[in-house]
């Protein structure tokens, strides 16, 4: 799916892009059973390329507003309309105002790949949540809206017509680069910290952490295992698994990407001077070793999951 954002600010300059009018109105027409409960058109079916355009200038007419429109091989699929900032200044999220789909292309996925779409343009301005209102008597959009993890907050009219609508709001997670290493010892434990989360709660995992600007996972995972136990005289060796998770970090949701690398080592404990406060920064509350029949088990939560298994499948390969 390509995102272009539709350009021109009043309707002359709409009607002047006479087949992109058309295949927008068709689009609008083709959503006939959602205008009919928005009430956005005097008849649903009978949509016009003048009304939309009218429609489409009243909302560039917001420097704020952006229309984007969705094509899947050129073929035009979806719209979504977009405020950066809503007029009341106490709410600090940007606003999905209209998120469309040709019904002849529902349940394929489009719906939810527009949405993902619109909000990674958010996070790419920093933004941290999103909000969207769905019409009281539009129970599918709050379902298609719901299982994409947007949660309801409010109930209240719209602003523009007094509707009832529910208001809607999803937290936006931030895409961060991380890698950690895995130090296995001659008997075949595996170090590992013990975190407290805001988000998660208390779970284990490898040394390592977040990449800075232009570093590479491993000369990342590297520095980060370094930092944090003092030990300065081991390499990462192989990738052991790359694998995603959500948690919240300096208080910002985020979603972690992190490549994790595989290393023998001594057995032995962190040392340095300033491990008390690098330990204190990452919500470190503990460490240990654990031997793979205990790693199995897995008391409490272990990052990444099933890594009892994923050593012992290296060492298989060896």
């Amino acid at each position: 799916m390509i995102i272009d954002v539709l350009a021109g600010h009043d309707a002359r300059e709409l009607q002047g892009q006479g087949p992109l009018l058309a295949d927008i109105t068709a689009l609008y027409a083709a959503n006939r059973d959602f205008h009919t409960l928005s009430g956005d058109f005097p008849d649903p079916d009978d949509i016009s390329p003048a009304q939309v355009a009218q429609a489409l200038t009243g909302e560039l007419a917001n420097p704020d507003t952006e229309i984007l429109l969705a094509r899947v091989e050129g073929r035009l699929v979806g719209i979504a309309i977009t405020l950066a900032h809503h007029p009341d200044p106490a709410d600090p999220d940007p606003w999905i105002g209209l998120l469309m789909v040709d019904p002849a292309l529902h349940r394929r996925g489009y719906g939810r790949r527009l949405a993902s779409l619109v909000e990674d343009r958010f996070r790419a301005t920093g933004r941290t949540g999103t909000r969207l209102a769905v019409l009281a008597n539009n129970p599918r959009a709050l379902a298609f809206w719901t299982a994409l993890g947007y949660e309801v907050i409010d109930h209240r009219p719209d602003r523009a017509a007094g509707r009832p609508c529910a208001v809607l709001r999803k937290r936006l997670r931030v895409p961060r680069r991380a890698a950690r290493i895995a130090v296995v010892d001659p008997e075949g434990a595996v170090f590992l910290f013990r975190y407290d989360n805001v988000e998660v709660g208390v779970h284990w995992a490898l040394p390592g952490g977040g990449l800075e600007a232009n570093e590479g996972p491993r000369e990342g995972a590297l520095r980060e295992l370094r930092e944090e136990t003092g030990w300065t005289d081991l390499e990462p060796g192989p990738l052991l698994c790359t694998w995603e998770h959500d948690f919240t970090h300096s208080s910002r949701p985020v979603r972690q990407h992190e490549h994790i690398f595989v290393t023998h080592g001594p057995h032995r404990e962190p040392t340095g001077p300033h491990l008390a406060a690098a330990h204190s920064v990452d919500d470190i509350l503990a460490w240990r070793w654990w031997s793979r029949e205990e790693l199995a088990q897995e008391p409490e939560p272990v990052w990444p999951p099933g890594l009892a298994g994923l050593l012992d499948g290296w060492e298989g390969h060896r």
